[in-house]
């Protein structure tokens, strides 16, 4: 840990953006808060808190910026989208830029916080206190940032069961029982008779589930950015490649997308349906016999670029009938040229696009999920605020950190500031800048230890403080 003696130059760079949208007390404990996100190995309130050296405070100030602040998260949101889109390298860019939507879990031991709730992890195989977070995200071959998100809320049953009835929908009477007899049946009942009726507007406002919180955030930055809606695509994995969920982009938005299919999803072929699995081995074979007959092969050598490097792949790509979505684009990709590797598979609703465009808009969704990982080393997961509004203002917060890092790659004028003392390259990731803003915080201690010394003050009085930093 790095004790600070003053706001990191990155922060004091990008400060006036967000002003306006807080008091003037706020103002200075949002500065403090995203120094410390950027900075302290501990992202709690307590840990941020801890290493100021100078202009010390207690801690419930932090707090009461999470907890008793006015400030709103859409203005912070619309102050840091402003500040990337005044930096050319950063701007949205129509044909280049991808949205990507996806969601993590942000992971935590106790049960006390508002609307937590018991979830899957994936990577865990196991059940975990979490709250889910759904994210928006935008990259093209320059850079890549959070654009929204939303936190998702696990289902009411009493709101579900009076909102169900309010909106005219029976309920069986012989299930009532289950309330008693068997809570959890009961919520499985009701949530059974929100999702076949979630299509009326009145039962959407009941809950929102994930895919009703994707289709908010991507119709909301197109409701933002209405120039882009044909001009930038978007771009998900398996769990959010639905019937339903692809049917409203395309039919209700209007958008172009690239999601991501299974390969046990359904193809149609003249004799009824074969997993897409199936299906690839039996274009396999029909490729390597073309080849055998110099014919022309199934599978075509393709190359796109990404991050500005190129990649190959060995791809399929005609227009297929996919069971319960309709025809589409179907893109089948190996990355062997033997095709002896697994194959991924995307589908597209733009029927004239090819294997190298919709392969290009795919691995666009990587990004994302680097946030995931960048974004929970800034302190996404590490709250110990309780509310969930509080909640939803630190991820605000660690999405604002983010963007700050990305933005300093492509400004000139900070980057001339941060070379001064500290000679590295910006290029990269996110990481890299967060290394050089500690060390811009090492050399400012530095810096401050030898001014102390040279009005004459002791070397103990001058590390008394710092030491106590460290060791607290």
């Amino acid at each position: 840990m790095i004790p600070l003696v003053e706001i990191p130059e990155i922060v004091r760079h990008y400060a006036a953006y967000f002003e306006s949208v807080f008091s003037p007390e706020a103002f200075q404990q949002f500065q403090r808060y995203v120094s410390g996100l950027l900075l302290s190995e501990n992202k709690t309130v307590d840990g941020i808190n801890r290493i100021f050296v100078i202009d010390t405070r207690n801690q419930s100030s932090l707090n009461r910026l999470l907890q008793d602040s006015p400030f709103s998260v859409a203005e912070i949101q619309q102050a840091r989208l402003k500040l990337l889109q005044d930096l050319p390298g950063c701007a949205l860019k129509p044909k280049q830029g991808v949205l990507s939507l996806d969601d993590t879990l942000l992971t935590h031991y106790g049960q006390d916080f508002e609307k937590i709730a018991k979830l899957f992890d994936h990577s865990s195989g196991s059940y975990v206190w979490a709250h889910n977070l759904v994210n928006l995200h935008y990259s093209d071959n320059e850079t890549d940032y959070p654009i929204d998100f939303q936190l998702w809320k696990p289902a009411d049953v009493e709101t579900l069961e009076a909102g169900l009835l309010a909106a005219g929908i029976k309920l069986r009477q012989g299930k009532y029982a289950l309330k008693q007899d068997d809570p959890k049946k009961w919520r499985t009942y009701l949530l059974g008779v929100w999702q076949r009726n979630q299509k009326r507007p009145q039962v959407q406002q009941i809950y929102k589930s994930k895919l009703l919180l994707g289709q908010d955030l991507i119709q909301n930055f197109f409701v933002q950015h209405p120039d882009f809606k044909s001009k930038i695509p978007v771009t998900f994995d398996t769990w959010y490649t639905q019937p339903e969920f692809c049917a409203f982009l395309s039919q209700e938005l209007g958008v172009a997308y690239v999601g991501t299919l299974k390969s046990t999803d359904e193809i149609v072929v003249e004799k009824g349906t074969l997993p897409l699995g199936e299906f690839d081995v039996a274009l396999q074979e029909r490729h390597q016999q073309a080849l055998r007959e110099n014919k022309k092969p199934l599978f075509n050598r393709i190359t796109i670029k990404y991050k500005g490097k190129k990649e190959t792949y060995y791809s399929y790509c005609r227009t297929h009938r996919i069971q319960s979505f309709g025809r589409l684009r179907l893109v089948i990709n190996h990355e062997k040229e033997d095709l002896s590797d697994s194959p991924t598979f995307f589908i597209c609703n733009r029927n004239k696009w090819q294997a190298e465009g919709i392969t290009r808009i795919r691995r666009h969704r990587w990004p994302v999920e680097v946030y995931h990982e960048e974004g929970k080393a800034d302190g996404l997961s590490q709250y110990q605020v309780r509310s969930f509004e509080a909640i939803g203002k630190h991820i605000a917060l660690v999405s604002v950190t983010y963007s700050l890092l990305r933005a300093a790659q492509h400004d000139t004028a900070l980057v001339r500031k941060l070379h001064r003392n500290v000679h590295t390259t910006l290029e990269g990731s996110a990481g890299v800048c967060r290394r050089n803003t500690k060390a811009q915080a090492l050399w400012a201690l530095a810096c401050f230890i030898q001014t102390a010394l040279a009005q004459g003050h002791t070397l103990k009085d001058v590390m008394q403080p710092i030491l106590a930093t460290v060791t607290r």
